[in-house]
């Protein structure tokens, strides 16, 4: 099966929280400072763990997800905060007219925490994004570079494959093969093939920063990704400084990057 935080919802919930609290917001607030009534929108939000730690410093937070079972959860979790108005839910697409039109330049801080790997048309998502920001507004980024040793999230398999490192770099029609030879489920393959198909490296992130008109305020690349401390007990570990100067390499040994960007 794959590992316990994948299927119990509440428990990943509580490694998100944790992650936020300690490493994402300290990261953020070195160029960026996180303050009551800040309003914060994390796209692809799940049940809300990021969106906890936010609501703790006393910002007023939404979020957005296409997974209508996830934002179910989030709502029985935060009824009294739904209540209250300190955070709504919204199941949507970001590019829905009305969306854009509620929420055009409302926000001053956008959070996508493991997210963008999963988008299709990256450049256009970075593109629209700007619609959503105040002036002076930033945005937070945090992925798994696509080279990295589990950058196409098998680890979400039952099979052996969970714990196969540099597996999904296999050519597509090897790697779906092999999916289906060790009977993983038909909708675990299409996710995973989605994952193929949109994951991410470092360089071409930032290719479509500067083509989108983003200026890099801080960034951070990580050996060990900060949310391993909470799901494998391993302590975080920042890369190698002299590893990040070389392009491409970089990527298959960094497990995690944050940025902070803002429009130029």
């Amino acid at each position: 099966m794959p590992y316990y935080f994948h299927e119990h919802r509440e428990i990943y919930f509580q490694h998100q929280t944790a992650v936020t609290k300690e490493y994402i917001i300290p990261f953020i607030e070195q160029v960026f400072r996180i303050e009551p009534k800040r309003a914060v929108l994390e796209i692809g939000c799940g049940e809300g763990g990021v969106l906890k730690a936010f609501l703790d410093r006393g910002c007023k937070a939404t979020g957005v997800d296409l997974d209508a079972e996830k934002l179910a959860l989030a709502r029985r979790m935060f009824s009294a905060e739904i209540a209250n108005g300190q955070i709504e839910f919204i199941n949507k697409n970001i590019y829905d007219p009305d969306f854009k039109e509620a929420f055009k330049n409302k926000f001053d801080l956008i959070v996508l925490k493991d997210a963008i790997e999963h988008i299709p048309e990256q450049q256009k998502l970075l593109s629209y994004l700007h619609t959503f920001l105040k002036p002076k507004g930033v945005i937070f980024f945090a992925f798994p570079p696509w080279y990295m040793p589990f950058g196409g999230h098998q680890q979400m398999c039952r099979s052996f494959l969970k714990k196969t490192p540099y597996f999904h770099l296999l050519p597509m029609p090897v790697y779906k093969a092999i999916l289906k030879l060790m009977r993983e489920s038909d909708s675990r393959i299409q996710t995973l093939l989605h994952n193929k198909r949109t994951g991410i490296t470092i360089e071409r992130f930032e290719r479509i920063l500067r083509r989108t008109g983003y200026r890099v305020l801080q960034k951070e690349f990580f050996l060990f990704n900060p949310i391993y401390r909470y799901k494998f007990k391993l302590t975080p570990k920042k890369q190698y400084r002299w590893l990040t100067a070389f392009p491409y390499v970089r990527n298959f040994f960094t497990t995690a990057v944050y940025y902070v960007v803002e429009p130029e």
